[in-house]
């Protein structure tokens, strides 16, 4: 299932590691509003959404592993959030912006379909919920990693790539999850498989259109994305 998966997404985590947004932090271009505009879209919004998924998908798994590997997620879910708006606290202030959470900023369209997807998926089915989980778990191991390893010397944004990187150990839980999906896989009816590969899709063109929607306003077209 995972490599069926993956080749699925290949050419969609292409995308998004060229995508502005992401080039943009890499060579330290990125306007700062355009950070500040994804740590709280992505702490206020989306992943507490995915949290709660996650939670639906855990209470829901016919085996103990999925539920524990699901479990523990939602905590590590919230722990990133709060260690992201940390990191984005100490960086605010040398790149001349508010506290973050200083003035509410509304959930973009793009992210309130994108958290309503992790919902309504969730609470469809296991098989649509685990389908539309994965990609945000291999997107952010993927991009990280890229992050750290291309980010260009004196970067204005080095700091925060640093603290952004979930760490080496976060590979266990790509394996992890992959390894959720091969069982899956393997337990399921062809319908049931659709469910996983149709949601998947649509969850890598939601990580895609998520940063359009965190892009500075002239970096990509209004409206891209499938969200």
């Amino acid at each position: 299932m995972r490599q069926e998966l993956r080749e699925i997404c290949a050419p969609v985590l292409h995308e998004v590691l060229n995508h502005p947004f992401w080039t943009g932090l890499r060579d330290g271009t990125l306007p700062a509003a355009a950070l500040a505009r994804f740590v709280h879209q992505d702490t206020a919004y989306l992943l507490p959404a995915y949290a709660r998924a996650l939670a639906r998908c855990a209470a829901d798994a016919p085996d103990d592993a999925g539920a524990r590997l699901l479990g523990q997620s939602v905590v590590g879910t919230l722990d990133a959030r709060d260690g992201l708006r940390a990191a984005h606290a100490a960086l605010a202030p040398g790149l001349g912006l508010p506290e973050p959470h200083s003035v509410e900023e509304p959930v973009a369209p793009a992210v309130a379909v994108h958290a309503a997807f992790f919902t309504s998926s969730a609470a469809s089915s296991y098989h649509a919920g685990v389908g539309a989980l994965l990609p945000m778990v291999w997107f952010n191991a993927e991009v990280s990693d890229h992050l750290r390893d291309h980010a260009a010397p004196g970067n204005r944004y080095l700091p925060w790539i640093t603290a952004y990187h979930p760490g080496e150990s976060y590979r266990f839980a790509v394996e992890a999850f992959a390894e959720l999906a091969d069982r899956l896989g393997e337990r399921s009816t062809p319908a049931q498989r659709r469910l996983i590969t149709t949601h998947f899709t649509l969850g890598i063109h939601h990580e895609l259109a998520f940063a359009d929607a965190c892009a500075a306003p002239a970096a990509r077209p209004a409206g891209r994305g499938a969200r």
